[in-house]
């Protein structure tokens, strides 16, 4: 499984997401949103042990 970083402009954190359409959500809901960068397979660990990349989207 692919979970995305999503950047601001100025690189930073805006949203952890597992799909690209979680990405196409928060865009329609005006996130800054740069660049969309996957995750490395450490860092993609990380997300599935603490939980959901949903539960870094506050607006969600």
């Amino acid at each position: 499984m692919t979970f995305y970083t999503c950047l601001d402009d100025k690189g930073s954190v805006i949203a952890r997401c597992q799909t690209e359409e979680e990405i196409a959500v928060l865009r329609r809901m005006g996130r800054p949103i740069a660049k969309v960068r996957a995750m490395k397979k450490q860092e993609a660990v990380v997300c599935s042990l603490t939980g959901s990349p949903s539960d870094y989207n506050d607006e969600y």
